[in-house]
């Protein structure tokens, strides 16, 4: 536009000066020609007067020249004017376009560059690509390619714009707009700071994901490995590692590699059983005693992923219920009578021996089969509507004939008893059929004589009398017999139960007046006299003698009742062998034995109590049959466990008796004279509370040079530390002195051996049969007192628990309480621990009372 404006005068300009200088050639030529012709004065004037109208034409065009030129200078002017202000909007153009931060290209209608700025050239400046204006866009995406500039692109969908990565990591996105003239215009912008943005979003979102998916299998009670399709453990839960018996291990380890450390077998997708087919899930026992299910579970990406479930408790309850099962049968199995048990769809679940002899069945052949396929035809439709009625809710009972499959025909009583659940459904029937063919016989024979003999019956009504007499007695007997047989199953299940009830009783019933003598010896042997002290002691230990025999039988039958659960804790190890060591260092040095103690500071999982049992059997038969030499207590640490062994030098035992010795009632020969041989039940209790602890007992011996019993038991990986609180003697008996105690036992003897125990220690002694004795004694419970001990067991169904909460519910402040009792059961331990009371057994020991007793008054009042 710029250069329209100018050329337009400067055309103009140059035609005026040619048509001048024409007009000026043609004036001269005129001139020239008047003056050379010799014409006359008509062609002069002529001549003159065409020259005057020339030169009046001259005038007239140097006039439009000269305005002309005034326009032209003007113009000029404008020119200039408009040069101007296009070099001011062109360098405002220039410094707009360098001042975006954006690399920036303008494109004409041929596609060539027109303009781009200094941010449009810097991304070619590590490149020889040498970029000006007329370059074309297709030179330019050639040369973007072959100097590698560009080293990835995305492009987008539809309208979206391109990415590209840049060699030097840099992203830009490129985004196109056309101009009105055909041109193009493009921007590239930098978009690496948003790009870095959205990856590390990515990422955290990703991380968080793997955080929660690990928090989740982190909170799975089963134990979870992920594998890759590498066979490298990508992800696993602290579960895994527990069930595993495996430290915490470092992220993408080879899976076999880390299953070679556990005593697991490995399992994988790939895993064939022997018979070929591939195996996807497997059951293993553990030497702790546990059992683990193991599950595989093929990726659809590749890998897999392995489940592992401790099933101890689900495997032991079958084993409880097969054991049940077994006794159940073999109970039914000696019972005189046909037992069976259909379900509601009259399917056979149960049958005893005498049922599958009767109908010639195989062993288990009945299980599973169908009522009906037994009993078909006539003898079916005989007994379906008993069978209806059973399983309508009635009980039935009716006598038919029936034979078995040798032809034998025999007269059964059949009863049907329907099971129904709490709602009332009919789910089952007992079955129990009894043979009543010789009842059945005599009574026809009965019936038959009575016939045939009506002539006699005056002569024979005494004999006949007293024969019906003793018919009835015998139809009694068996009424009598009925009702036993159906009472069996019930008895068969509430055995246990009065197994243990029986066992309680004894307990208490016998370890209560050896309860009261140990406490009235006691209270002697801390006053002895110098005739007396020796035959107090000796008094002391028949007692103590007592007590072990009795607390062994005692023990003996808990343990096979099933009565004693463990309390399964973590604690340090040395807690129980430094006890032990000086507890048996000095037995050993009455029988003039050496005791070597090896200390050990791991820690381990078992019930401290019963652990203590075991090891106390097993010191106290290797100085039994050591009879010179010694005895060693020590550890040795498994991979997952730790070997608490016991060593001696003594008469070793036969390799064909090394089973034998654990059967109860075995015991080894005599070592030295005058040498107790106790009961032989040491090594059966042994076996028995290992096998309820889950921990592994292993023996070698050579006879004539010593013995080895190890225990295994479980590593831990911490414990609550406990806290030792020596004291001595009078240490104890000075807090004791004034103190008020309150003594609740429903035992005179136990009431009045406390009451001299406990005033030989300086105590102010209330005792008292009742708690309406007790309540009479210390004003209603609100006189001063500074602890209560209780016996548990009290008279008209009471018990020391509800006694000390009825004393705590009227007083200020509550009583320390310390509750004496012979059960050992777990419930009745947590029972006290939750309220917050002592528990102590009977036979009680004096100085553990006195610490006891020290501990709670320390404690109760701070």
């Amino acid at each position: 536009m710029e250069k329209r404006v100018l050329a337009e005068p400067l055309d103009r300009e140059a035609e005026l000066e040619r048509e001048n200088h024409k007009l000026r050639r043609i004036n001269a030529a005129l001139i020239e020609r008047i003056e050379s012709s010799g014409t006359g004065r008509d062609a002069s004037y002529a001549a003159f007067q065409h020259s005057v109208e020339l030169a009046e034409q001259v005038r007239e065009r140097t006039d439009a020249l000269n305005q002309a030129m005034a326009e032209l200078k003007a113009s000029n002017r404008l020119l200039s004017d408009a040069r101007l202000r296009a070099e001011t909007a062109h360098q405002h153009l220039v410094d707009a376009i360098e001042s975006i931060s954006d690399a920036f290209v303008l494109f004409d209608k041929d596609q060539r560059i027109v303009l781009f700025n200094k941010r449009f050239k810097s991304l070619w400046s590590r490149t020889r690509a040498r970029i000006n204006s007329g370059t074309r866009l297709s030179e330019l995406k050639r040369l973007a390619e072959s100097s590698g500039l560009i080293a990835e692109e995305h492009r987008g969908k539809a309208n979206e714009p391109t990415l590209y990565r840049l060699h030097n990591g840099r992203w830009v996105q490129v985004s196109e707009r056309p101009t009105r003239e055909g041109g193009l215009v493009m921007l590239y912008t930098d978009i690496t700071e948003v790009k870095i943005s959205e990856t590390m979003r990515r990422e955290q979102a990703l991380a968080q994901k793997s955080r929660l998916l690990q928090r989740a299998v982190d909170n799975l009670s089963q134990g979870v490995a992920m594998v890759s399709a590498d066979g490298s453990l990508e992800l696993w839960n602290g579960r895994f590692l527990e069930l595993c018996g495996l430290a915490p291990i470092e992220a993408h380890r080879p899976f076999e590699e880390v299953m070679a450390d556990s005593e697991l077998m490995l399992l994988t997708p790939q895993t064939h059983a022997p018979n070929g087919q591939l195996l996807n899930e497997m059951e293993q026992h553990l030497f702790d005693g546990r059992t683990l299910e193991i599950r595989t579970h093929p990726l659809p990406t590749g890998g897999f992923v392995n489940t592992f479930t401790d099933i101890t408790e689900r495997y032991r309850h079958a084993e409880a219920l097969r054991e049940s099962e077994r006794w159940i049968r073999l109970i039914t199995d000696h019972v005189p009578a046909l037992i069976a048990y259909v379900s509601a769809d009259l399917t056979y679940e149960f049958t005893n021996k005498v049922y599958e002899e009767w109908y010639r069945w195989p062993s288990d052949g009945m299980l599973g089969q169908s009522l009906r396929d037994l009993h078909s035809g006539d003898h079916w439709h005989q007994l379906e509507p008993y069978i209806d009625r059973a399983l309508s809710g009635e009980s039935v009972s009716f006598e038919m004939a029936e034979h078995n499959h040798s032809g034998q025909q025999r007269y059964m009583l059949r009863s049907y008893v329907p099971n129904r659940l709490a709602s009332g459904e009919v789910v089952g029937i007992f079955v129990l059929i009894q043979d009543i063919t010789d009842r059945r016989r005599t009574a026809e024979a009965l019936h038959q004589a009575y016939q045939n003999l009506e002539q006699r019956v005056r002569e024979r009504t005494a004999e006949l009398t007293s024969l019906n007499d003793q018919l009835l007695c015998e139809i009694d007997e068996r009424a009598h017999a009925e009702a036993r047989l159906r009472e069996a199953k019930r008895e068969a299940e509430l055995a246990n139960l009065s197994k243990t009830k029986f066992l309680a009783a004894v307990s208490h019933d016998l370890l209560q007046p050896l309860n009261a003598a140990r406490l009235f010896t006691s209270a002697l042997l801390e006053q002895p006299t110098a005739s007396s002290g020796g035959l107090i002691r000796n008094i002391s230990n028949s007692l103590e003698d007592v007590e072990n025999l009795l607390g062994t039988l005692v023990d003996i039958s808990k343990l096979d009742a099933g009565v004693i659960k463990p309390d399964i804790a973590p604690f340090a190890v040395s807690e129980l062998l430094e006890n032990l060591a000086v507890e048996f260092r000095q037995l050993a040095g009455s029988e003039q034995l050496q005791l070597d103690f090896v200390p050990c500071s791991a820690l381990v999982r078992s019930d401290i109590q019963l652990l203590a049992r075991i090891l106390r059997n097993l010191l106290t038969n290797a100085i039994r049959y050591t009879p010179h030499g010694r005895v060693m207590l020590g550890c040795r640490r498994r991979r997952q466990s730790l070997s608490i062994e016991v060593w001696d030098t003594g008469v070793g035992i036969p390799e064909d008796k090394l089973e034998e010795i654990f059967h109860e009632f075995k015991r080894g020969e005599v070592v030295r004279p005058q040498q107790d041989r106790g009961l032989g039940l040491g090594l059966a209790i042994v076996e028995k509370i290992a096998r309820i602890l889950g921990h592994r007992i292993q023996v070698r011996s050579v006879p004539g040079r010593g013995s080895m019993f190890a225990v295994e038991v479980p590593l831990a990986k911490r414990a609550p530390k406990t806290a030792v609180e020596p004291a001595t003697t009078d240490l104890l008996l000075e807090r004791l002195k004034g103190a008020r105690v309150w003594v609740l036992d429903n035992d005179t003897a136990i009431c009045a051996g406390m009451r001299t125990l406990l005033e030989g220690w300086g105590c102010q002694v209330v005792t008292a049969l009742s708690e309406q004795d007790l309540a009479g004694q210390v004003d209603n419970f609100h006189a001063d007192a500074d602890l209560i001990i209780a016996d548990y067991h009290l008279d008209n169904g009471c018990n020391g628990v509800d006694v000390v909460e009825t004393v705590n519910a009227r007083r200020a402040s509550p009583l320390p309480a310390l509750m004496i009792t012979a059960n050992y059961s777990n419930e009745l331990k947590q029972q006290v621990r939750e309220l917050g009371h002592m528990l102590m057994h009977k036979p009680v020991r004096p100085m553990k009372l006195k610490t006891a007793m020290c501990h709670m008054m320390q404690h109760g009042h701070s």
